[in-house]
């Protein structure tokens, strides 16, 4: 479990793809907290480090993670939010994510307003159904509240602090 509050920004140095799926090298500080074996959400994908050496770790993402979120389109250079998951003794800050990601969203607007940036996401009916207005979502690993609710979109608003410590 992760609460979709950002620890880190990482930056993928790797991306070894194949038919099976595809190996990530990504360079964290936080690589030091993590053992092989433990999970890290990546752009709030639940992702299992299958090695770790000093200031890196290594994910695989198998086709069914690809085909359901922003790591299909990741490249040497990207950054990538990350967090570690939730310890039982731990503030729980953001709301509750899983990691286990349901589809992709495309951004289709962005508007200022005030200090804050609005952003318009379109996504699947499938999707969308379980999308409530003033409810939770996790957009690249990132909690947020819904702050607006259309047929085919949903909006979140972006304060500056999230704005400077994650991707979107």
């Amino acid at each position: 479990m992760y609460t979709g509050i950002v620890q880190e920004l990482g930056r993928i140095e790797r991306v070894d793809r194949s038919a099976e799926g595809a190996r990530l090298t990504v360079a964290a500080e936080l690589a030091h907290e993590l053992r092989e074996g433990d999970s890290v959400a990546v752009s709030g994908v639940c992702l299992t480090a299958v090695s770790v050496n000093d200031g890196h770790f290594q994910a695989q993402a198998m086709q069914e993670t690809l085909s359901r979120s922003s790591l299909a389109d990741a490249a040497a250079g990207t950054a990538v939010n990350l967090e570690l998951p939730l310890r039982p003794a731990d503030r729980l800050g953001g709301h509750i994510v899983q990691g286990h990601v349901d589809g992709l969203g495309t951004v289709i607007a962005t508007r200022e307003d005030g200090f804050a940036r609005k952003i318009e996401i379109e996504a699947a009916a499938a999707l969308l159904r379980y999308v409530v207005e003033k409810g939770s979502v996790a957009v690249d690993g990132v909690s947020l509240t819904v702050a607006g609710l259309g047929e085919r979109s949903f909006t979140v608003s972006l304060i500056p602090e999230t704005l400077g410590r994650t991707t979107l």
